[in-house]
């Protein structure tokens, strides 16, 4: 889905999950020993394999097909080909029976994760056809054609022992669209993972002080996602700031009037502000090329600093909604949280818990400051707030509600010194809210209200949460699993 501006200003959902880092390595096996045994077998699975690649270019554009793997010189050869090619993930077809000894070297050198692919050509053999040949050598080729199962426990057997990462699918070639989607989730979850491996996140300011669940421990961040972390000052974004010119402010007002819905009772001092802050903003992020923000500044004793971040949320919920997550309260392990969902494309608004509602049995969630306004119910109302509760400043704040419809919430969790996800699915539904200027919706959940929170809090996440829209739990367990990550669904 996509909520687009008609200037265009806001990103398509659909086109978050694209990478052009990401390399797929693809590769078929047999054994050479069959080749002058049965004629025409080898050309056949060259044939099934060079569909499998048509297939997995269409979902992504970077496959790199090493061939056919038939003997353990062609299987040193494969990995090196994967290992100079920088391949993410590798995709394993196997078309026919072959030796262990002939898929590992290839796997062993690449060291990525292995999708083993067990896709029969057909839904069956045609028995009466195969019963009918009178040449038991034919009948033997043919029945080689569709003997993608029998390697299957060998290799599983071998990689588990050898400590390969692998994941196995099993379906058909041709009309499995279950097979094929599947197949698909693991081309989002490897370009996730991507994105993560190479987003810069930029850190602005200092943690809120006292809330101790939101600390995290920067290294363990790399440790687990890979990318760049950018400490950056405040002082850098008042003196960007500074040097907007009016041209640029009435220009960046022109877009908050397209994106947003200006309440009447907005000074015109606040609203340009944060068109000044915005433009800032988006200075800053380019300058260090950043993916996603975390932030947080009391700015006291300092007016330029406390004037920037009192009115930096619009100018943060227009970055949210181009694929630039901005988490506040210096929520680092939530922003990265943001950050995977909306490269899945559905995503990644900052929450926590408001309320509970026993009466609809519905968890009321949201928060103050940005909220990604490209998944909202309808066009995101913008507040003054003459008091930022908590926090020091006022000025102009966001309210809205996630889509009605399926949500999926992620958190990222730091225990005992580990990372793990955390994920629920739920229904955003309508009713009342509460209309305070901030983020604000009503969430149900298959198991109850009561529960989900017992539930959820039992694996003792930071009390913010992502949300985004969409049923893409087993997307994100894919991405745990090549994340090395434990992946915890609650509902």
């Amino acid at each position: 889905m996509s909520n687009t501006s008609s200037s265009g200003a806001l990103y398509s959902l659909e086109k978050a999950i694209s990478s052009n880092d990401l390399n797929i390595g693809l590769f078929g096996i047999g054994l050479d020993t069959y080749w002058p045994q049965f004629p025409g077998l080898k050309q056949r699975l060259e044939g099934y394999l060079k569909i499998v690649e048509e297939k997995l270019s269409a979902i992504h554009p970077h496959v790199l097909n090493v061939g056919l793997v038939d003997s353990a010189d062609k299987a040193f050869d494969a990995g090196r080909q994967f290992k100079k090619n920088d391949v993410d993930l590798i995709f394993l077809y196997v078309t026919t029976y072959a030796l262990s000894s002939t898929v590992l070297p290839v796997v062993q050198k690449a060291n990525v994760p292995v999708i083993v692919l067990n896709l029969s050509p057909e839904a069956a053999i045609d028995y009466d056809s195969f019963n009918a040949m009178t040449d038991r050598a034919r009948m033997t080729g043919e029945w080689l054609a569709y003997c993608s199962a029998c390697p299957v426990p060998e290799i599983a057997n071998v990689f588990k022992r050898t400590g390969v990462r692998f994941h196995q699918i099993t379906g058909m070639l041709h009309d499995d669209p279950d097979c094929w989607q599947e197949i698909s989730d693991w081309m989002d979850a490897a370009k996730v993972a991507s994105v993560m491996r190479n987003n810069r996140l930029g850190c602005m300011g200092h943690y809120y002080s006292g809330m101790l669940d939101i600390y995290t421990d920067l290294t363990l961040q790399y440790a687990h996602f890979g990318g760049h972390i950018e400490l950056l000052e405040v002082e850098e974004l008042a003196t960007f700031c500074k040097e907007v010119d009016a041209a640029a402010i009435d220009e960046r007002l022109q877009l908050f009037d397209e994106i947003f819905d200006i309440q009447q009772d907005c000074t015109a001092e606040e609203l340009r502000k944060a068109a000044r802050t915005s433009v800032a903003l988006d200075k800053l992020v380019a300058k260090y090329k950043l993916g996603s923000m975390a932030y947080y500044y009391k700015g006291t004793g300092n007016q330029d600093n406390e004037d920037a971040i009192a009115s930096i949320i619009l100018g943060n919920s227009y970055l949210t909604a181009k694929g630039i997550p901005v988490a506040g309260e210096y929520e680092i392990k939530n922003v990265q949280a943001m950050k995977i969902l909306d490269s899945f494309g559905v995503g990644g608004s900052f929450t926590e818990y408001y309320a509970m509602d026993f009466k609809d049995d519905v968890v009321l969630m949201g928060h103050d400051g940005p909220g990604h306004i490209a998944i909202a119910e309808g066009k995101t109302k913008v507040r003054p707030l003459g008091v930022y509760h908590g926090k020091v400043g006022k000025g102009v704040s966001v309210e809205m509600s996630v889509k009605n419809g399926p949500v999926t919430l992620l958190s990222v969790v730091e225990d005992a010194g580990r990372l793990m996800l955390l994920v629920a699915e739920g229904e955003s539904v309508p009713g009342p809210i509460l209309q305070i200027g901030n983020t604000n919706s009503r969430y149900k959940f298959p198991i109850g209200a009561r529960r989900f929170v017992n539930d959820w809090n039992s694996h003792v996440p930071a009390h913010h949460c992502a949300i985004g829209v969409g049923h893409i739990s087993s997307k994100i367990e894919k991405l745990g699993h090549l994340l090395q990550m434990p992946v915890v669904k609650v509902c």
